[in-house]
């Protein structure tokens, strides 16, 4: 069992700049491959970007690569997105999820979630 708190989220302007955090619980969390995801209103949750166990594998929408980046501190149970260049249709809830396999963007292999950070970007 894995639980997840994501903490960081915020109201920027465009162009602005986020750090999200994933803080996990348990033990095995260096054995979860983590992703982050998100959902704005009236849409789908999709995929943003997700990292291997080890940190050194990682995977980007292409909506965001090159702005954001993904990384994770074993020591701390926790996975980081850096958010740059913030664009107004960046804004939605953010949810941090782990599971248990590879790399992957899609979220029904997921198995855990955290409860969703805001991130609002204005114009």
């Amino acid at each position: 069992q894995v639980q997840l708190v994501e903490s960081g989220g915020g109201l920027v302007q465009a162009g602005g700049s986020l750090r999200l955090s994933c803080a996990a619980s348990g033990r095995t969390f260096n054995y979860y491959t983590m992703g982050w995801f998100r959902q704005a209103p009236g849409k789908e949750r999709e995929f943003v970007a997700a990292i291997s166990w080890s940190g050194s594998a990682t995977y980007y929408a292409d909506s965001v690569k090159g702005r954001f980046t993904i990384s994770r501190d074993n020591a701390k149970n926790t996975v980081y997105l850096q958010m740059n260049s913030l664009k107004p249709e960046d804004t939605a809830v953010y949810y941090c999820a782990a599971r248990s396999g590879r790399l992957s963007d899609s979220r029904i292999e997921f198995n855990y979630w955290g409860q969703g950070t805001q991130v609002t970007v204005s114009s």
